[in-house]
């Protein structure tokens, strides 16, 4: 069965969760490093908001632990959108999606962490989704079997991998956008450290910043 977490502005959390998020940028001025994504980022949303339509599906590729969560987190806060979070493995069937695919809203968020892990059977059953805002879905087997399309509600999906050399070329090209992330910089995590020390109301030394950065 999938698991999933669906973060909106009505969410409640708990209160080690809520800690955690308050350490988290919310907005792309907030965000410290990856410049670069930041900067093709912010194009990619203003386009979107005077086109008015949903943001083109990302895919967010990098090594582990650079933030690729948080990112998602902030895209779908930039867009005003509920975002739903889960990962490859944790989708067995196409069937496993499609409460969500049909009760998102336009322009809604879907995330899904390690995508380059996700089935043959389910990265199939996402391309038309993904491109046509459509999907067909089997109803019962055998004799009484029949194939329904369903229309979407037009939505953002957003990818991370660890591993993109693992994504089929289908999967990789109906990325509209597709970003990389470097390893932060010494002074990028200072900065790091410098922000959360402040929201925390913590008092810190540069020198103690530059050494534990």
């Amino acid at each position: 069965m999938v698991r999933e977490r669906v973060i909106s502005s009505s969410s409640v959390s708990t209160d080690e969760e809520r800690f955690n998020e308050s350490l988290r940028p919310e907005r792309l001025d907030e965000v410290v490093g990856q410049r670069k994504v930041v900067e093709q980022l912010r194009i990619a949303l203003e386009a979107a908001t005077k086109r008015q339509e949903p943001l083109e599906h990302v895919l967010l590729a990098g090594p582990p632990g650079l933030g690729k969560t948080t990112f998602a987190q902030v895209i779908a806060r930039e867009l005003g959108a509920t975002i739903r979070i889960t990962s490859g493995p944790a989708i067995n069937k196409a069937g496993d999606l499609m409460h969500w695919l049909t009760e998102m809203k336009r322009g809604d968020v879907l995330f899904i962490d390690e995508i380059h892990r996700l089935n043959r059977s389910v990265e199939e059953f996402l391309y038309a989704a993904m491109e046509d805002f459509r999907v067909d879905f089997t109803i019962d087997s055998g004799i009484s079997g029949r194939t329904v399309n369903i229309a979407l509600r037009p939505f953002t999906l957003i990818g991370a991998t660890t591993r993109s050399g693992l994504l089929t070329a289908p999967m990789r090209d109906r990325f509209g956008i597709q970003f990389h992330f470097e390893f932060y910089t010494k002074d990028d995590l200072a900065e790091v450290l410098r922000r959360s020390a402040r929201k925390l109301r913590i008092q810190s030394e540069e020198e103690a910043l530059a050494r534990i950065a």
